[in-house]
């Protein structure tokens, strides 16, 4: 026994299993219980609250693409219009040019740059498309912004290898970025909707919208872009009047040889002194004016780029792409076939007359003739503060029919047409013509009610013509920005034209259009189907059997349905040699 004691004594560990079950009975219990309460529904979560709050959050969202796209928007033109003016005004002057770059020939230079941005978009129908399906509507504002930032930063080294290049580059981006911006607007308000009615059924389905069902949000989106956008002309002042004012001579000197302003003029100012400056501004102050002005343009391209969202869904982004980048490219030119669009084209040149000779023939040849150079800020800035106040205007179209907002900015500027055809002044030695500055100001401030229900009520009509069409937007604002871009060539050719005759064009196109336009709404209320183009379905790749059905790269099926594949339709050519006993189904055509 005492032996036995002695030794050790070897017991075997009990099974775990056994172990579990004698110390925790009740552990496995617990634990299908915790397991239960934790994948079960929550008893304070609530579906349809959650589900109400992720929508809001979009809606938000979308809110913040609109004010993102409309305030970037108004910091690139703003910057472009602002910079421009200024380096007209200092190119002009005999002595600038002489001093700082006597043998460069800035005016020459001028010429061309201004060439450059003029004739340029005149090709933007054939590119447009391509490069906003190609990109996205996002990355085409985005680069487009970044092309004039380009333009202010060749402007720290003024050579004609910088100046021309950077503002054919902007005639370039001119028709795709407010091709862009139209239809990014449009596409916002089409996504409130359907953040909106989450809950209907052919949202959820992703069908097309009813008719009618996003107009209101077009209108206020469209509103809220153009009241934002138009500050730019104010903005735009800021280098001239807190900078280069004090370095301009009085109209006194300016306008010595100026004998008549207004409806009598040919061309822009005859006579008008060549030296504008009283001093030369220092390049250090250019320079950091300059960088200012390149501060904003790179602050535009970070709100593209960071605040903006994209305009459509991943997969709408490759359905668009998918019809074929040779179907794009005809689209825009396929489109003019319906009547709607045609019948607007008078309105789209309009537009373009009428913005144009607002800020160089009217602010010039009446406004700077008459009051001096130093007063050209202030009509600029009455100018774009009353398409600001006034583009609010539009909303009207939530209560009232959609004419009444293009029809009442024709009417405004019929009126102001007829009242310059006969405003001409005769500048005399010696005399003031402060008592001008009045009546002046009104006609600017009426101009800007013209031009902000000229502009918004177009891409508010279009944009309600077609709001269920999301896939023909990019087509028909590219249609409707390159007909502008057609209209601004035209006022820069007709530079030297009598001012009477370019009103008799302004006032010819708006008659024109406004009959066009009442053309078109009698069509509609008739109910007269619209010829649109038909767009082909996405065309995706898809795979037609396992990888190991298919030829090795070496064999010579896999050669001739690449062959067919990519110079001509596979079906015709499987069915021409289906009857044949080489290929019997056509196999060797298809690829399989």
């Amino acid at each position: 026994m005492e032996a036995a004691d002695g030794e050790e004594q070897h017991f075997a560990p009990p099974p775990i299993g056994d172990m579990n079950e004698l110390l925790n009975p009740g552990q496995e219990e617990n634990i299908q219980g915790q397991m239960e309460e934790f994948l079960g529904p929550h008893s304070e979560y609530n579906e349809e609250e959650e589900e109400k709050k992720y929508y809001r959050r979009k809606r938000l969202g979308v809110i913040k693409n609109v004010l993102a796209a409309s305030f970037g928007a108004m910091i690139v033109y703003s910057v472009y219009v602002g910079l421009l003016q200024m380096q007209l005004i200092l190119h002009y002057d005999t002595t600038y040019r002489e001093v700082k770059y006597s043998n460069l020939g800035l005016e020459d230079i001028d010429r061309k740059m201004l060439m450059g941005i003029n004739v340029t978009p005149i090709v933007g129908l054939l590119y447009t498309a391509v490069l906003i399906r190609f990109l996205g509507t996002k990355w085409m504002m985005f680069l487009a912004s970044g092309i004039y930032a380009l333009f202010v930063s060749t402007n720290y080294w003024e050579r004609y290898y910088t100046l021309v290049p950077s503002a054919i580059a902007i005639g370039v981006a001119i028709v795709p970025f407010w091709a862009s911006l139209g239809n990014y607007i449009t596409r916002m308000a089409q996504l409130y909707y359907e953040y909106v009615n989450y809950e209907k059924e052919h949202v959820q389905e992703q069908k097309k919208l009813p008719k009618g069902a996003c107009h209101s949000y077009i209108i206020v989106f469209h509103s809220i872009f153009n009241i934002i956008f138009h500050l730019s002309f104010v903005f735009a002042e800021f280098p001239m009047c807190l900078v280069l004012n004090r370095y301009l001579h009085d109209d006194k000197h300016t306008l010595y040889n100026v004998k008549f302003c207004g409806a009598k003029v040919s061309g822009v100012i005859p006579g008008f002194n060549t030296t504008v400056l009283t001093s030369l501004p220092r390049s250090m102050l250019l320079i950091q004016v300059e960088s200012v002005l390149m501060g904003f343009a790179f602050l535009s391209m970070i709100i593209f780029l960071v605040l903006c969202g994209a305009a459509h869904r991943p997969t709408e982004e490759i359905d668009l792409r998918s019809i074929g980048w040779g179907n794009i490219f005809q689209l825009p030119f396929k489109h003019l076939r319906d009547y709607r669009l045609r019948l607007l084209c008078p309105f789209f040149i309009y537009s373009g007359f009428e913005i144009l000779f607002a800020i160089t023939g009217f602010s010039l040849t009446y406004g700077v003739c008459i009051l001096g150079l130093k007063n050209l800020w202030l009509l600029v800035v009455v100018y774009g503060l009353s398409c600001s106040v006034f583009s609010s205007l539009s909303l009207l179209i939530l209560r009232f029919p959609r004419w009444v907002c293009l029809m009442s900015g024709a009417v405004v500027h019929f009126i102001l047409l007829v009242v310059l055809m006969a405003f001409s002044v005769q500048r005399k030695e010696n005399q003031t013509y402060s008592e001008y500055m009045g009546p002046l100001l009104v006609i600017t401030a009426l101009w800007g009610l013209g031009s902000a229900l000229n502009k918004t009520g177009l891409s508010t009509v279009i944009g309600m013509l077609y709001a269920e069409e999301k896939e023909r937007l990019d087509f028909v604002y590219t249609i409707y920005r390159w007909w502008e871009a057609i209209a601004i060539f035209i006022v820069y050719l007709w530079s030297n034209m009598p001012m009477r005759a370019k009103l008799a064009i302004l006032l010819a196109t708006l008659l024109v259009a406004s009959y066009c336009y009442w053309l078109m709404e009698r069509r509609l209320a008739k109910d007269l189907r619209p010829r649109l183009p038909r767009i082909p379905r996405p065309r995706h790749k898809e795979e037609k059997g396992p990888p190991s059905q298919k030829p090795h790269f070496s064999s010579p099926l896999y050669f001739r349905g690449y062959f067919w594949g990519v110079f001509g339709r596979v079906q015709p050519a499987a069915a021409l040699f289906s009857t044949t006993k080489l290929c019997p189904s056509g196999a060797c055509f298809s690829g399989v």
